[in-house]
């Protein structure tokens, strides 16, 4: 498969186990910025759902706050929703959609994922490709 442009390498498939949800901080451009200036934090969340990948921007609409109120905890307690651990929203994993809370009806930002040779890729979007990476990858594919 060819890749596209503006592919960009989060993990491979197997980083993330069946059922679950995995944060990661990127860099993104600013399209607005000058060139040169970096990039700015670009927090995602990346859900592996048996065979499809969901991926969303890690910001719950009712008050811009992070998903994960504890460092890598995007689930329910019944792991079948992702939930705002700050107000207690709850999203539908595949739609990003809020099913219950205080944004019911709100959606989560969706990123556009293609997996390719194994890694879970982020499509559409310019990553800082020089930046220094944290503990998780930002490579191109």
């Amino acid at each position: 498969m060819e890749t596209p442009p503006n592919a960009y390498a989060v993990c491979r498939v197997a980083d993330i186990a069946n059922r679950r949800a995995r944060g990661f901080s990127l860099l993104r451009i600013d399209p607005g910025a000058d060139e040169g200036s970096g990039g700015v934090p670009f927090h995602v969340v990346i859900v592996r759902w048996d065979r499809r990948v969901h991926g969303y921007v890690n910001r719950c609409p009712h008050q811009a706050s992070n998903l994960d109120f504890e460092a890598g905890q995007f689930l329910d307690p019944g792991g079948t929703r992702l939930m705002c651990g700050k107000h207690g929203a709850l999203f539908d994993v595949e739609t990003g959609s809020c099913i219950d809370g205080p944004c019911l009806g709100a959606q989560l930002e969706p990123l556009t994922l293609a997996v390719l040779d194994g890694d879970i890729c982020v499509l559409g979007v310019t990553l800082a490709e020089d930046a220094e990476p944290d503990d998780e990858t930002d490579e191109e594919c």
